[in-house]
């Protein structure tokens, strides 16, 4: 990497600050664990549990599946952005800036920002109501309070990413436990609830649907994971970044596993309290009395109120780290935390106050729906990019997504675009038909089709262009070399031997490599006398020629072989007939061989064919390693 992409280093003042080199497994893996975790806390955040608590007590357990879809979305999006930080050194905004124009690259930060006022937004609005139902706060006062409640939050980071990340995970335990205590009250049925994991879509809850997969998926969340990464010490060799990405998925599955519990907790106990009696939950505090008229126990509430409070107050830092990384990353505008956290709080603030000043509790419940569905129709802007980001050679090397990975990828952006697209023509329909003014018409037509052609552009344009790599790295840098640089497990080895006083240090070498566990040893000979040439291209390949020569040959083989096996190691051995080189190359390509030993001699005749002249034909057409001896 050059010096200049070198310097700009996403979330600099804790990029990097964890230490992952332990000697101890367990101690590795803890290492990394925690970025998965504080992106965890926006999939179950107050906009969550707006769409989840209408969704259960609506259409009762139905909309279970889509729960569990989500989580699997975010659980497969959330690793691609992982392995793209970690790979790539890059957030997901440092790379659409690399890979995109200016323009693109500004439209998609005005995107991203619409993406992030509106998750503050349900994060403000749940702390308003979690102050509301455990204190009697009124709404108004509640929103003045959040306006200086994240500078708290702020001053946690200051302490350090390590402990920003124990906080996070104590409130989300927090909101785990007020659930635990709410499904022991309401006693679900829980056969009903496995049926609802198979899908369904009910009438009119497309709505809701997209509610729920804006509120899991989060776009902004996809940026904030690729930076978060970053605050591990990993080395660019590509041993270290494989062994970062298996113990980030490990992060990643355990802490959205956390999050789909949560948000299935929600469903389930709007569908075992609410949708049982025939209600429908149009506002948070509706549901906090009605959780005490219902169960019978002042317990239900205070729990919600607790788990709610807890779910604003963490979403608020996740929210604020994710604006600063797309800031910096598309645009490079770098400001202080409390600055950047107070202009965005500002900005969600303006439309929580004129609704609660306007509608009331109503206004609230509406709006945090309302945040979620455009989360969601935000999410095709940054998937998209990450899809092909992740599937390009050129940028990931031999992380780039398998096709399978491909495949589920676009299938889940398939997906998700697919119900945007209806939401959208869907609610343009309805404005139409209740007599909305032709410009607004005209004008909300066109804001959709400038949109829409937009993410095709993104869509289409890396397959026309083709895979092409990022700029910053000279090609025989040491940053492009230590790139490259990799251990491969040498499994199977081959040496070639020539039956004669020279095949002694070639043994010695190979026994060597092969003492590793899991590791295989073959003892190859070819045997290349007269007969064998003749019989080298008939069907068998030489292989029934078994004159008194190949006999001594077996038994020279057989009789090292066991030598060596009973040693410990696994060996085996082949004879092979004709040609020496293209012998031994055939096996090669054939075997999965690792390494290739064999010794040059500079013998005539034989040993010329077998290590001396064989060599360098050999080596010229096989893609492993050769050790000559």
């Amino acid at each position: 990497m050059s010096d200049a992409v070198s310097k700009e280093k996403s979330l600099e003042e804790v990029h990097g600050s964890v230490q992952t080199r332990h000697p101890k497994l367990w101690k590795r893996i803890f290492a990394f664990a925690g970025p998965a975790y504080l992106v965890s806390v926006g999939y179950m955040d107050p906009g969550n549990w707006a769409t989840d608590l209408e969704g259960g007590s609506r259409f009762g357990y139905a909309l279970i599946w889509v729960v569990l879809m989500s989580n699997l979305m975010a659980v497969l999006l959330q690793t691609l952005a992982a392995r793209l930080g970690i790979v790539t050194g890059k957030d997901l905004a440092q790379a659409c800036r690399a890979e995109y124009s200016k323009a693109v690259s500004f439209v998609l930060w005005i995107l991203c920002e619409i993406a992030i006022a509106a998750c503050d937004l349900a994060e403000l609005l749940g702390t308003i109501l979690g102050l509301n139902l455990l204190f009697g706060l009124p709404l108004l006062w509640g929103a003045a309070v959040t306006l200086f409640d994240t500078f708290l939050l702020l001053a946690i980071q200051r302490l350090g990413i390590r402990k920003m990340e124990a906080f996070i995970l104590s409130l989300i335990t927090v909101i785990a436990g007020g659930f635990v205590v709410n499904l022991f009250l309401a006693r679900p049925d829980w056969g009903a609830a496995a049926a609802g994991l198979a899908p369904s879509i009910p009438e009119g809850s497309v709505y809701i649907i997209l509610g729920i997969i804006g509120a899991t998926v989060m776009p902004h969340n996809l940026y904030l994971h690729s930076s978060l990464v970053q605050t591990r010490h990993v080395s660019r060799i590509v041993d270290a970044k494989a062994q970062a990405c298996r113990f980030n998925l490990l992060d990643s599955t355990l802490a959205l596993n956390a999050a789909f519990f949560v948000n299935a907790a929600i469903l389930v106990l709007a569908a075992a309290v609410f949708h049982r009696h025939g209600m429908v939950v149009t506002e948070i505090q509706q549901a906090d009395r009605m959780l005490e008229q219902l169960l019978g126990t002042h317990v239900a509430p205070i729990a919600f109120g607790l788990a709610l409070l807890a779910a604003g107050q963490s979403s608020t830092l996740t929210g604020t780290l994710a604006g600063q990384i797309v800031m910096e990353g598309f645009v490079r505008i770098r400001l202080s935390p409390h600055i950047r956290r107070l202009i965005t709080r500002c900005i969600a603030l303006l439309p929580a106050v004129v609704v609660i000043a306007i509608l009331g509790d109503r206004g609230t419940y509406k709006l945090l729906i309302l945040s979620q569905v455009v989360l969601s129709l935000q999410l095709p802007f940054a998937i998209v990019p990450l899809v092909h980001f992740t599937g390009d050679k050129l940028k990931m090397g031999s992380f780039a997504n398998r096709w399978w990975v491909k495949i589920l990828a676009w299938i889940t952006s398939a997906i998700i675009i697919g119900l945007n697209g209806k939401l959208v023509y869907d609610q343009i329909a309805e404005w139409s038909g209740e007599g909305t003014s032709l410009p607004v018409t005209v004008l909300i037509v066109l804001v959709a089709v400038a949109t829409g052609l937009f993410l095709v552009y993104l869509l289409v344009m890396p397959f026309l262009r083709g895979e092409r790599g990022w700029p910053g790295k000279a090609p025989g840098s040491a940053a492009a070399v230590i790139e490259k640089v990799e251990t491969k497990a040498v499994r199977h080895i081959v040496a070639a031997l020539g039956h004669d006083s020279g095949d002694a240090p070639i043994v010695n070498q190979a026994l060597s490599l092969a003492k590793r566990e899991g590791s295989m040893l073959t003892l190859v000979h070819v045997v290349d006398t007269a007969l064998a040439h003749v019989y080298d291209n008939a069907e068998d390949g030489g292989q029934n020629v078994y004159d008194e020569h190949t006999r001594e040959d077996e038994r020279y083989l057989a009789e090292i072989a066991d030598e060596i096996g009973s040693s410990g190691v696994a060996v085996e051995m082949a004879l092979l007939f004709g040609n020496p080189s293209r012998e031994l190359v055939r096996f090669a390509e054939t075997h999965s061989v690792d390494m290739l030993v064999m010794g040059s001699h500079g013998h005539r005749l034989l040993g010329d064919l077998l290590w001396g002249e064989t060599v360098e034909p050999v080596r010229h057409k096989v893609d492993i390693p050769i050790l000559v001896v």
